[in-house]
């Protein structure tokens, strides 16, 4: 089905091209072209391609992508591009069906190219992202029936993965802690230690994750992985990093894919061990029409705090969201989610439910973000220091934008900026937070 897509569409613009046009031609390149036409040098790579001098062929289309009309460039672009993929060059060939998205976002053909080569990467959620925008461009029926196809049978098609990130994160609040000196309790006012209250720093960001796939069938496989973040502060008392294992099912079906899982996680806060949990999972998705998809997941662990015993107990989360394609360009999302977590000490124990809104645009090389949340927290009990209980509303907004007209090797420059703001009853919980990243991230 992933080769479908190819064949199901018309060529992409080589019939627009204007024949008179000479592209200029490296040293590299075979003095017999550098005379030729557009289309008859299009020919010399073709056969240069089907005689197995992929290389040859690849010199060509680069020379194409210098040429002075368009509709050239494109289409040496995307035929460069699907050579990478046929040679499993995928990252290269991803790069090359991106930058020529870059310039013609409404190319759907390309676009549909960019999801094979994604999910053939393993990068199951890119591709589909890229097919609802596809869809949201108008296709053809025949077309439009391969990519329904293809979307309800997707799955990863690589067996294993990794995925690393990396940036700098200025903070103005790394610990989320109060800003406050003095605190009132039942007891007496507390004063509170530097390292109590809001402390600034620049920290490094790590995170990655790693999966290996063993298929049982042909709908199910069993997929062990591990997901750690890590920020790391020159101010080690503050460093915070988190990992979980997991092993679970991967069962997919024509309109839904499911991954049960089952785990333990572990988290580090400073120099000492902070928390352990044992957790069961539930990721769903389910295709909603040509533009949209659901997502939903639910959890429930088993919390253990090395410090604090009183705050040991239950966690249950649920979410729900969909996920849109607006156009070739831009989409939106929403989910709603809900938390409950139980306690020794009830005072610790809490409810929230919130919502978080999504919204991205492509802008020539540039692929802009924009996200925003607000949650409610209730506790259950009144905490016994603060003769209180807990009544929060958190609210947070993140900007960012992906720079591919930087990238190299298929990695691309990014910034993100977001802001968060906690208001709540018992002060030791009020805090804001101003925050920072400037990284590499996958450019596709």
């Amino acid at each position: 089905m992933l080769a479908g897509i190819a064949t199901a569409a018309a060529p992409f613009v080589l019939a627009a091209i204007a024949p008179p046009t000479t592209p200029p031609v490296r040293s590299d390149v075979p003095a017999q072209s550098r005379q030729l036409s557009a289309i008859e040098v299009f020919a010399v790579a073709e056969r240069a391609q089907s005689a197995g001098k992929t290389e040859e062929a690849m010199r060509l289309y680069d020379a194409l992508t210098q040429d002075r009309n368009a509709d050239v460039r494109a289409e040496a672009r995307f035929r460069n591009g699907v050579l990478l993929a046929t040679l499993k060059r995928y990252r290269e060939a991803a790069t090359a069906f991106r930058t020529l998205l870059d310039e013609q976002p409404e190319a759907a053909r390309v676009r549909l190219e960019l999801a094979r080569v994604l999910a053939l990467m393993g990068d199951e959620g890119g591709a589909r992202r890229e097919l609802r925008q596809a869809q949201a461009t108008g296709l053809p029926d025949d077309v439009a029936r391969a990519v329904g196809q293809f979307d309800a049978a997707l799955r990863s098609q690589k067996r294993a993965g990794l995925r690393l990130e990396l940036a700098l994160a200025p903070d103005t609040n790394i610990n989320r802690a109060t800003e406050v000196r003095t605190l009132d309790t039942v007891i007496a006012p507390l004063t509170l230690s530097g390292d109590a209250r809001a402390q600034s720093g620049l920290g490094v960001h790590l995170s990655g994750e790693a999966y290996r796939k063993f298929p049982v069938c042909a709908q199910i496989s069993v997929v062990p992985r591990i997901d750690s973040s890590a920020t790391l502060y020159g101010k080690s008392d503050f460093n915070d990093i988190t990992m979980t294992a997991l092993v679970g099912l991967e069962v997919q079906r024509e309109k839904d894919r499911f991954r049960p899982s089952i785990g333990h996680g572990w988290r580090w806060y400073g120099k000492r061990s902070y928390m352990h949990t044992d957790v069961a999972t539930l990721e769903w998705i389910h295709v909603l029409g040509k533009r949209a998809q659901l997502n939903g997941s639910v959890s429930a662990a088993t919390t253990d705090y090395q410090l604090n015993d009183l705050q040991d107990g239950g966690l249950y989360s649920i979410s729900l969201g969909v996920e849109r394609a607006l156009s070739a360009r831009s989409g939106v999302g929403v989910m709603l989610t809900a938390t409950r977590q139980s306690a020794r000490d009830p005072g610790y124990a809490t409810a929230s439910g919130g919502v978080r809104l999504l919204g991205w645009r492509e802008a020539g090389p540039t692929t802009l973000f924009a996200s925003a949340a607000l949650q409610r927290t209730e506790g259950v009990a009144a905490l016994a220091l603060f003769g209180e209980r807990r009544r929060e509303w958190f609210a947070s907004a993140r900007a960012g934008a992906t720079f591919r007209a930087m990238s190299v090797q298929g990695f691309a420059p990014y910034a993100r900026i977001g802001y968060e703001r906690n208001v709540s009853s018992v002060p030791l919980y009020d805090y804001r937070r101003f925050t920072s990243e400037f990284g590499i991230a996958r450019a596709f």
